[in-house]
């Protein structure tokens, strides 16, 4: 199985985190969220004992709301004690309003408004991740006009290529995200935040890819921005306090994608990050990661009831759930492929060659192609689409007017409601 959270009994049911699928259907009905939350704890251990083994004990992993953001996640993540990275205003509130603290908030965008500045400030949050020269004056002005100095890091772009897929790689010059180092723009934007009032600079960050099953675009990475620092501190006297690596690894969505080992690969970084600093004679900065996808991808997963199944003679084969690209649109985004099963059916032979589509009146809503199913696939049987956990509940939207589906947690062989299922009150709500 791609996940050690699942597996199979004698007759062919599949368990999740320990637990009959088809109990959960009963109870909570179809289509919804499961997820994992003893799953997602052990990861967040696992980044906390890597990271201070790799960088030592001030080294805090953020969590990447944008995979997944309702506030039981928030709850968790500050039993946890891990810090959060927070992209817009409503994960900001969503935080708040879950009792995390802000103070340990990073907040990213390529893109913030004034009004974004501002509530985010009012909330209190801790660091601003600034994208470019605008921002910072933005945040230097509304600092000094709500009697602030903000903390600031600076995203600055390495170069470098991830290897991974194209809309999701965000290091390279040409990004839209950062300033880049190879073009200057990086030490300039470095030298007017240290002239700026209202701001404190305390380091930097840099992001290059997500999907990634290795150390080498970390250390490649930290190469980069080691040799910036030093260059820095060149021209400038100053130090970074804080240096944040981004995320980006991988999680195994089908059993073609590689098996490998987190908190290797992190002490990897950390060996070469430490040889760079002694090289360039450099403090070691606090260092951050921020892990979003590997926290809960595989701590998740999506369970649908079959509708139809079309069988086109000579063509194709199609089997239609109850849900689709409104609570999962990466397929038709970035051709994302998934592992399917029908969990009451595990032990037949997987002989039957389809699409799995969904209800919405879209010919390019299709959760995966090319599945094989049992041939004995009918109306009413569970489906479930693996490693869900990230990018589907936080990319799900109205499309049709579908409701939202509900996320149910299980932990310690207990269920409860996350997220309510929505209702079509909720659905026109803001309609006047």
């Amino acid at each position: 199985m791609i996940c050690n959270n699942l597996s199979v009994t004698p007759d062919g049911r599949l368990l999740f985190a320990g637990r009959d699928l088809r109990d959960l259907a009963d109870q909570y009905g179809t289509a919804l969220y499961v997820m994992d939350e003893d799953r997602i704890r052990l990861m967040c251990r696992t980044y906390q004992k890597a990271m201070k083994e790799a960088f030592g004990e001030n080294a805090l992993p953020l969590y990447a709301s944008k995979a997944c953001s309702f506030k039981q996640i928030y709850r968790i993540m500050k039993e946890e004690k891990m810090g959060i990275d927070v992209v817009s205003p409503g994960e900001i509130y969503t935080a708040k309003e879950a009792g995390f603290d802000l103070s340990l908030a990073y907040y990213h965008s390529n893109n913030k408004s004034d009004e974004d500045i501002r509530f985010a400030m009012e909330c209190g949050v801790g660091y601003f991740v600034v994208d470019n020269e605008e921002e910072v004056y933005a945040v230097s002005r509304i600092a000094w006009e709500m009697g602030l100095n903000q903390k600031v890091l600076l995203r600055i772009t390495p170069g470098i290529d991830p290897h991974t897929y194209e809309e999701v790689a965000t290091g390279k010059v040409d990004s839209k995200f950062g300033s880049a180092i190879e073009t200057g723009q990086a030490m300039e934007i470095t030298k007017k935040t240290l002239a700026l009032q209202n701001v404190t600079l305390a380091g930097f960050h840099c992001h290059v890819g997500s999907q990634v099953f290795d150390s080498d675009v970390f250390i490649r990475s930290a190469r980069v921005m080691v040799e910036f620092i030093a260059e820095v501190r060149k021209e400038t006297g100053y130090l970074p306090f804080e240096l944040d690596l981004g995320g980006g690894y991988g999680v195994r969505y089908v059993e073609t994608d590689p098996v490998y080992s987190i908190e290797e690969s992190i002490l990897e970084v950390g060996r070469e990050l430490k040889e760079m600093c002694r090289l360039y004679d450099l403090p070691l900065p606090q260092i951050h990661m921020e892990p979003g996808r590997s926290i809960v991808a595989d701590a998740g997963l999506t369970l649908y009831t079959v509708g139809t199944v079309k069988r086109i003679p000579g063509y194709k084969n199609y089997v239609s759930v109850n849900g689709g690209m409104s609570d999962n649109p990466r397929f038709a985004l970035y051709g994302s492929q998934y592992t399917v099963v029908l969990p009451e059916k595990m032990k037949e032979d997987c002989d039957f060659p389809c699409s799995v589509v969904g209800r919405c009146c879209e010919s390019g809503d299709i959760l995966q192609e090319n599945v094989q199913l049992p041939a004995s696939v009918t109306r009413g049987d569970l489906l479930a689409v693996l490693t869900t956990g990230a990018y589907n509940y936080s990319m799900a939207s109205h499309y049709n007017r579908v409701l939202k589906l509900p996320v149910i947690m299980l932990a310690a062989g207990k269920d409860y409601v996350a997220v309510r299922r929505e209702t079509f009150e909720d659905l026109t709500a803001c309609d006047l």
